[in-house]
């Protein structure tokens, strides 16, 4: 126990027996002043206060013994409290001291497997760098050998090793050329061994069961008179009725040296064809004046609004569409009065129904859809006269307004691959409308236009390596290209054909397909003198 504990408990003693002696000397003098304020009741009370003198000082003695005890007591409790935490204080340091010393041993050790590990890479890192010495003098051996070896090569040769390489280089590209065009050959030849033998018989089929008459419509109609005197009559008194007649239908009326007949002309079939009904009527009725003009023009245009509506209801009928507005019916009535390329619209939309029809049951696809798509396929030509725009853009908006099947109107747009096709029934579509288109006699065609496509198939197949001569046949159905055998091989022959066709869909418009072949001869020839 430290010092200042003892003296505490030294002055707590110390206070218990001043304590003691205070109340002691205190009580003395209370019980003096109490015997001598007695004194005068005689022997009695001096006794009493003698054997209260002796209690008081037993009783101090008493309480100062139990100081001194408790006193003792507290400070042999404090010397043992003070001992325990000593002696837990000196095993705590020996634990401590033990630690150190395992961790002193653990430290040696390590420190000597360092020392042996830092001996160990030192003697490593000697070893390889001999080895990387060794190693750098065999390598600049092996490049010495080789570079010796190079030089007795391209000495043997002939070759630089820069065109060595490049003439191994040129020999992989044309041995990877030719394989990849046999390969292509051989994947092309199998996919085709079937696909076109069941194309050929479903497009053979469905023209088979097609049998339509074709007409071609022109731009002028002839109207026959009883006599060439109804020619002055149609004319009237200073041209009055046939200004008339040309103000109230919008054509021109030629009348010409042609014996008993007028021509109607007029870019407007429609118009063209009222004014050719109202004329016949005019000269079958003898009767031709203004008023008269007016009222017969009226007629014959309700009539022939009539006939379109009869048209279009017609032909929906016989390729079985139903359900078509009747503003979309009007327009498929119109197609009768319309050509492209001289085929008639409306002939050529119901040719390009029943094959788009056919091929699609064959195909297992819905038919009626197919129909539908291919008649109004080309609805749009009958408003390029009224309209901006092509006569795609034309047909998507009036198909797309009256509420037409989206598949309907893909057909629309996609048949000439202003965009994607998204169904199956787009392409028969696409397919029935060429077949149509490229019928032989079907379409006709301007002679400029014509001369200028088969210029351009050569021109185009011309411009290519290793063609030496280019032949338009088949009223440019088909080209000829001649190439030479020293700079076309065969493995050539088939890429070549392909990038001519590719460049010709592209770059030039033309009705139907155009095949292109390539043929490669060679011929050696010597002279016996």
């Amino acid at each position: 126990m430290e010092p200042l504990a003892w003296v505490a408990i030294a002055l707590g003693v110390l206070g218990v027996a001043g304590s003691t002696v205070a109340f002691v000397v205190g009580r003395r003098t209370g019980r003096d002043s109490e015997v001598s304020a007695r004194k005068a009741a005689g022997d009695t009370a001096e006794q009493l206060v003698k054997r209260i003198l002796g209690d008081a000082e037993r009783e101090a003695d008493g309480l100062r013994k139990q100081s001194v005890l408790a006193g003792k007591e507290e400070a042999m409790r404090a010397r043992e409290e003070w001992e325990a935490e000593a002696r837990r204080r000196r095993e705590e340091v020996e634990r401590e001291e033990k630690r150190l010393q395992e961790r002193e041993v653990v430290l040696d050790r390590k420190y000597e497997l360092v020392e042996t590990r830092d001996k160990d890479v030192g003697k490593r890192a000697s070893d390889l760098g001999r080895k990387e010495k060794s190693v750098e003098e065999k390598q600049q051996e092996l490049d010495k050998m080789v570079g010796e070896e190079r030089r007795r090569l391209e000495q043997l040769a002939g070759l630089s090793a820069g065109e060595a390489k490049a003439e191994l280089i040129r020999r992989m590209e044309e041995e990877a050329h030719a394989d990849a065009a046999n390969r292509l050959r051989e994947i092309r030849e199998t996919a085709k061994r079937n696909a076109d033998r069941e194309a050929k018989k479903i497009v053979a089929l469905a023209v088979q069961r097609i049998a339509a008459d074709h007409t071609a419509e022109i731009t002028v109609s002839a109207v026959a008179l009883p006599k060439d005197e109804m020619k002055g009559r149609i004319i009237g008194r200073e041209g009055r009725n046939i200004r008339a007649f040309e103000l109230a239908t919008g054509v021109d009326v030629i009348i010409d040296d042609t014996p008993d007949s007028v021509v109607v002309s007029c870019f407007d079939p429609v118009r063209r064809e009222v004014a050719r009904l109202a004329l016949e009527k005019l000269v079958a009725d003898g009767r031709i004046h203004p008023g008269r003009i007016e009222e017969v023009v009226e007629k014959s245009r309700k009539e022939v609004d009539a006939g379109i509506i009869e048209t279009g209801e017609q032909a929906a009928y016989e390729v079985n569409v139903h359900g078509l507005h009747t503003e979309v019916i009007k327009l498929v009535g119109r197609m009768k009065w319309r050509t492209s390329y001289g085929q008639n619209i409306l002939l050529h939309s119901k040719e390009t129904a029943w094959l788009a029809g056919i091929m699609a049951e064959e195909l297992g696809l819905d038919p009626a859809m197919a129909r539908r798509g291919a008649l109004l396929h080309d609805i749009g030509k009958v408003l390029t006269h009224e309209h901006e725009g092509t006569h795609v853009q034309l047909g998507v908006e009036v198909a797309t307004k009256y509420g037409e099947n989206p598949l309907v109107v893909n057909c629309i747009a996609a048949h000439h691959d202003d965009v994607p096709h998204e169904s199956e029934i787009s392409v028969l579509v696409q397919a029935a409308d060429a077949i149509s288109g490229s019928r032989p006699g079907a379409r006709r065609e301007a002679f400029e236009t014509y001369v200028k496509r088969l210029e351009g198939l050569e021109k185009i197949a011309s411009s290519y390596k290793g063609v030496d001569r280019v032949f338009a046949i088949q009223a440019g159905r088909e080209i000829r290209v001649i190439v030479n055998p020293e700079d076309v091989d065969d493995a050539r022959m088939q890429s070549l054909t392909e990038e001519i066709a590719r460049r010709v869909e592209t770059e030039l418009q033309y009705p139907g397909q155009i095949k292109v072949v390539a043929i490669r001869e060679k011929r050696a020839m010597d002279i016996a003198r």
